[in-house]
C-alpha cells in the first residue's frame, strides 16, 4: 500500500461549519444537544446527514436496524474501507461525542472529490444507529446486531422509559430500511472520536492511536440491612446497608488501583431506601463498574469483589446480593489499521500517543466481523457526556486529518 502525500489534508473550517449546523438540530438546553435515538431531532438530523452525502456524490444504503451507509465508488469491486461514528447523543450530551467521526468521514470524501481523488476500494461513511444507549438499552445496539452479537428481534423489542418500542419507533420517524442487517463486507473500519478522557490533552498531544478497548463487567449488588431511626439507635446496634456500600466501594478502589495500569473501578448507579435524613438505610442497590483492557485482570478483578464484598457484608450483619448487569470482554484491534493511524500521525507532524479507549465504541463490535481501529482527538479537561464538552478546531482537523490518511492507505489511491 502507498501511503498518502503529506500534504493532503481536510478542509477544517467545512468540517467545523458542518458540526455547527448538525448541533441546530435537537439542541440542548446549556450549549450542548439532546438528539437521542429514534426521536423527531434524531431523523431531522439523518435528513440533513442523508442530504448532504447525496450532495458529495454518494448513494445511501439503510439496513433494518435504520445503519446508514453512504457510498463512495471505488474504481474496482473490491469490499469498501468503512468510516463512522454515531449521530445520536445523551439526553444531555456534547456537539462532538459520535458526530465528529461521522461528519470527519463525510468531509474525507468532500476532500476526495475536491483533489479528484481516486481509490481502488470503495468508501463508505456509515452512522450506527443508537450507539449511546439511553433510551434504548444497551449500548452500541444496532452495531451489535451487524456483528452478530445481539438478535434484531431482541432489539426490536426493546422498550424506552414510556414502554415504546425500538422497532416501532424506528418505523414511526421512517428510518428503517429494507437492506438485511449484518451482510456487508468489509476490507476495515476506522472510527474517529473525541477521547472523553483527559489523557491526550494533559500529554500536549493531538491524536490518540487506540490500540485496545477495555472490557467491563458490571455488578449489581443489593446489601439489606435495618431501616433504624439515625439518633436513637446505638452504633454498634446498627445493620447499616449505607455503611457497607461505603466499605464495599473502597474495596472496588482498592482493587483498582492494584490492577494499574488502566484498569478502573467505581460505581455510578446507586440507589438509597427509604433515601431519608433520619432513617438509617435498611437497603441500597447499586452497581459497580469495573474496567481493564486485560482479560486476567477484569476477570480477577470481578472475582475477587465478589468473594471479598460478601465478607465485608457480613462483618456489617447485612444481607448481600450480586448480579451480572452486564458484560464486554477487551478488544484488541487491528495490528495493521492501528499501524495505519500511527503512521499517519507521524507522517503528519501530529503529537501522538497509544491509548485505551475507557469507553465503549461501535468499533469494539465492528471489530469482530472486520479489521478495525479508532482515532481519537482530545477533547477539554477529558469532559463528554455533558453539554460542557468540548474541542477546538485544530484537534477536529488533526482528527480528520489521521483518519483521512489512514482510510487512503487502506482503500489504496489509484495514481
Amino acid at each position: 500500500m502507498t501511503a498518502p502525500d503529506s500534504n493532503l489534508t481536510i478542509n477544517p473550517d467545512r468540517l467545523w461549519d458542518s458540526l455547527m449546523e448538525m448541533a441546530k438540530i435537537g439542541s440542548g438546553v446549556a450549549g450542548g444537544n439532546n438528539r437521542q435515538t429514534l426521536t423527531d431531532a434524531d431523523a431531522e438530523g439523518r435528513t440533513l446527514f442523508q442530504s448532504w452525502c447525496e450532495e458529495a456524490g454518494m448513494t445511501m444504503g439503510l439496513d433494518t436496524m435504520g445503519n446508514m451507509f453512504a457510498r463512495r465508488e471505488g474504481t474496482e469491486d473490491l469490499p469498501p474501507v468503512y468510516v463512522g461514528s454515531h449521530l445520536d447523543t445523551q439526553p444531555t450530551g456534547g456537539k462532538y461525542d459520535g458526530v465528529l467521526g461521522v461528519l470527519g468521514g463525510l468531509e474525507l470524501v468532500r476532500t476526495l472529490n475536491d483533489l479528484d481523488v481516486k481509490t481502488r476500494h470503495p468508501i463508505v461513511v456509515t452512522n450506527w444507529t443508537n450507539e449511546e444507549g439511553t433510551r434504548f438499552a444497551p449500548a452500541m445496539l444496532s452495531s451489535g446486531v451487524f456483528a452478530g452479537i445481539h438478535e434484531q428481534d431482541w432489539a426490536y423489542g426493546r422498550t424506552d422509559a414510556a414502554g415504546k418500542t425500538f422497532g416501532d419507533e424506528l418505523q414511526r420517524i421512517g428510518w428503517k430500511g429494507d437492506e438485511p442487517v449484518g451482510q456487508r463486507d468489509m476490507r476495515a473500519f476506522f472510527e474517529l472520536h473525541i477521547e472523553q478522557g483527559p489523557i491526550l490533552e494533559a500529554q500536549g498531544d493531538e491524536i490518540g492511536v487506540v490500540t485496545h478497548g477495555q472490557g467491563l463487567w458490571w455488578l449489581q449488588i443489593t446489601l439489606t440491612g435495618k431501616d433504624a431511626h439515625t439518633g436513637s439507635t446505638p452504633m454498634a446496634m446498627r445493620k447499616n446497608a449505607g455503611l457497607g456500600m461505603a466499605r464495599i466501594l473502597e474495596r472496588v478502589h482498592q482493587i483498582a488501583m492494584e490492577n494499574q495500569p488502566d484498569a478502573v473501578g467505581a460505581a455510578g448507579h446507586i440507589d438509597v431506601y427509604p433515601n431519608s435524613r433520619n432513617v438509617i438505610p435498611g437497603k441500597v442497590v447499586f452497581t459497580v463498574d469495573l474496567r481493564s483492557p486485560d482479560q486476567q485482570k477484569l476477570d480477577g478483578m470481578k472475582a475477587r469483589l465478589e468473594a471479598e464484598a460478601p465478607e465485608i457484608a457480613a462483618d456489617l450483619g447485612l444481607g448481600i446480593e450480586i448480579e451480572t448487569a452486564g458484560h464486554f470482554d477487551p478488544v484488541t484491534f487491528d495490528e495493521d489499521c492501528v499501524r495505519a493511524v500511527r503512521d499517519a500521525a507521524k507522517r503528519l507532524g501530529y503529537g501522538h500517543r497509544d491509548i485505551v479507549s475507557g469507553a465503549g465504541h461501535d468499533a469494539c463490535w465492528i471489530n469482530r466481523v472486520a479489521p478495525t481501529a479508532m482515532v481519537m482527538c482530545p477533547c477539554v479537561d477529558g469532559l463528554s457526556h455533558n453539554e460542557a464538552e468540548e474541542i477546538t478546531r485544530d484537534w477536529a482537523k488533526a482528527g480528520a486529518d489521521v483518519l483521512l490518511h489512514a482510510v487512503l492507505e487502506t482503500a489504496e489511491i489509484v495514481k
